[in-house]
């Protein structure tokens, strides 16, 4: 997860637009971005997308309609989102958020990438989970 870095910009306004499905965001610097439900999903960064290491993500597909059913405050650094396929265990940093909205473009790209490589359609629904690795079930 992104950390907090100093002098990083800030939120100043949060804006969930249910329609459009996109969190549009406001910072400090003057930047406001509109990101993507599917994105910030895609590319939550909970242990369950993101793995415990490089190479160990899992691979998101879906979720391009996605929506999101809460947006709770954690601390004054970041917010964490309950998704409408009830994912809730990304905690996204205002540096992430800002990351996010910055490299848009190029995330998707990389999205895509991943998808063809695996071989997988976007919309394809996600396997069943229990065939692997679950987290928090030591």
């Amino acid at each position: 997860m992104a950390g907090l870095k100093a002098g990083a910009p800030a939120p100043t306004a949060l804006t969930v637009h249910e329609v459009s499905r996109v969190l549009e965001v406001a910072f400090s610097d003057g930047a406001t971005y509109r990101i993507p439900f599917e994105l910030m999903r895609v590319y939550s960064p909970s242990a369950e997308v993101q793995g415990h290491g490089p190479g160990q993500e899992v691979l998101q597909t879906g979720k391009r309609d996605v929506t999101l059913v809460n947006l709770e405050p954690v601390g004054n650094y970041a917010v964490k989102p309950t998704f409408s396929d009830g994912h809730d265990s990304g905690i996204f940093s205002w540096d992430y958020l800002y990351e996010l909205g910055q490299n848009e473009t190029a995330l998707w790209q990389q999205y895509e990438e991943r998808l063809a490589a695996a071989g997988v359609e976007r919309d394809a629904p996600m396997a069943p989970k229990g065939g692997g690795h679950a987290c928090g079930s030591h």
